[in-house]
């Protein structure tokens, strides 16, 4: 069943992560999961210090400078009960937010995720919500 555009994006704000998809240099969609807070039409995918990588200069900053245009996926399942499944899809362009509601994200992802607390952000990745489609079993 469709999800109206306010059920599909109540569902997407309570999810406690998704998939987020950038184009790469050759045109082909990198994923990966991505941790999210919303507020009204923003999104924000933090660039952390907490989770361990090889470096802060990730492959998905680089395609958005090439490209913004980035999709986030975000999904129930349920193995034994197929009439719980659900996914949310918001199609998303890379943008500068205003600094009040760039905070508003950032007190959003530290209240979703303990980790983030009081830890610092390297980056800030802000978007515009440009379109959310969603789909429910039941």
């Amino acid at each position: 069943m469709h999800l109206d555009s306010d059920e599909a994006m109540r569902r997407a704000a309570s999810a406690d992560h998704g998939v987020l998809a950038t184009l790469n240099r050759s045109g082909v969609a990198d994923l990966v999961p991505a941790c999210f807070a919303i507020v009204g039409q923003s999104l924000a995918v933090p660039v952390d210090s907490v989770k361990p990588k090889r470096s802060t200069a990730l492959g998905r900053i680089r395609n958005l400078e090439r490209d913004p245009r980035a999709t986030l996926l975000v999904e129930h399942w349920d193995q034994a009960d197929w009439s719980r499944l659900w996914w949310v899809r918001l199609s998303l362009l890379r943008r500068d937010v205003p600094a009040s509601v760039a905070a508003a994200l950032e007190q959003g992802l530290r209240e979703r995720y303990p980790q983030y607390a009081t830890e610092p952000f390297v980056a800030l990745l802000t978007f515009e919500v440009e379109s959310v489609v969603g789909w429910a079993a039941a």
